[in-house]
């Protein structure tokens, strides 16, 4: 007969596993807690520092720069809070070698996990580089220089590289009058390559878009009309008088008359003599003597005089039907010109100028 409350060997084992699962549990909730404590403190530690102003901050990853350079950088600039959980993160992520060269622009309220994430993806700050229709190459490359884009002279390289002009199926020794103007964002230190590579690019693309004629030209053909868009950028001031511009030319260069462009006088003297832009243009200038002063050169000029936009892009390619062989600028303040078919009446034109006002 047993005796009440003696365990026998079914109660000892009993007891023993309801201590061992107590026992198991206790570590459970132990672990968890531990768990839960370390998500907290890792949590805490993610936080934005405050020490980043509303208007954000730029950092910069060195090419080959080791993914605990850029911890301890971080933390050093209080950009983040800690180096140590900054470099968990990269390990468990396997992202010490995969951190993008660059410079960022970090948010005051970004956590260390979206830096990290920002520049492993490598989604750089990108500058604002507005070119206006009409501009230099040189103009394109200290704007460049002065956005931080690219250094000028490194423009001036790649836009003089014949071999890159080739490589981009434009047939020219530069890419003068390719660089379109447009606004463009890019990162820091894009370089003068990656720079004019986009620019052409946009050229390609946008005429293609608005001028599917153009692709009936050949390379050398397209080279012409750009040239001489190049010309009626720098002569019009009324987008509607442009085709008429453009018509004018193509009739000259159609008999063999000299073009006769004053733009190519001043792009003369300003970007081949390097003198200031000129407020007025006097017979002398009309007399140097230079492959680019259509007063004496017959033809179109040896490359582009600017960056054209597509209002004269488009002249250049759809020019206005006319027997135009001359025109006057007759109003300066309104921009306006009058088409003349013959140098008499061209000459007549001469009184129905609008003086300015004031004079």
């Amino acid at each position: 007969m047993t005796r009440r409350g003696s365990a026998g060997p079914a109660g000892g084992a009993a007891k023993a596993a309801k201590t061992a699962f107590a026992v198991v549990a206790l570590l459970v909730i132990v672990a968890v807690a531990l768990g839960l404590g370390a998500l907290a403190i890792a949590a805490r530690y993610d936080e934005p520092t405050g020490a980043v102003g509303d208007g954000g901050t730029l950092f910069t990853v060195g090419q080959g720069e080791s993914g605990s350079a850029v911890a301890r950088r971080l933390a050093q600039e209080r950009i983040i809070r800690s180096e140590l959980l900054f470099k968990l993160m990269m390990k468990a992520r396997s992202l010490e070698h995969s951190l993008k060269a660059g410079t960022y622009r970090v948010e005051g309220d970004m956590s260390g996990s979206r830096i990290l994430g920002m520049i492993a993806e490598g989604r750089q700050a990108l500058l604002r580089l507005t070119i206006p229709e009409g501009a230099t190459v040189r103009a394109v490359a200290l704007a460049a220089e002065a956005a931080g884009v690219a250094a000028a002279e490194d423009v001036l390289a790649a836009a003089d590289d014949a071999a890159l002009a080739r490589e981009l199926g434009v047939a020219a020794e530069s890419l003068d009058g390719y660089l379109y103007p447009d606004t463009y964002l890019l990162p820091r230190d894009a370089g003068g390559k990656a720079l004019v590579e986009l620019m052409v690019g946009t050229f390609k693309r946008r005429v293609a878009e608005a001028l599917p004629e153009s692709a009936a030209l050949s390379p050398e053909e397209l080279h012409e009309r750009v040239i001489l868009a190049s010309i009626v950028e720098r002569e019009y001031r009324v987008p509607a008088e442009a085709p008429l511009m453009a018509g004018v030319f193509m009739n000259r260069l159609r008999i063999g008359m000299a073009l006769q462009s004053c733009a190519t006088v001043v792009y003369v003297i300003t970007e081949r003599q390097g003198k200031p832009h000129p407020s007025r243009i006097f017979d002398r200038d009309l007399r140097i003597d230079d492959p680019f002063n259509t007063y004496r050169r017959p033809g179109l000029p040896p490359r582009p005089i600017c960056n054209p936009g597509m209002t004269a892009i488009s002249a250049a390619l759809r020019p206005a039907v006319s027997d135009y062989l001359y025109f006057r600028l007759v109003d300066e303040a309104a921009g306006e010109h009058y088409f003349s078919a013959t140098l008499d009446e061209h000459v007549k034109a001469a009184s129905l100028a609008v003086k300015p006002a004031g004079r």
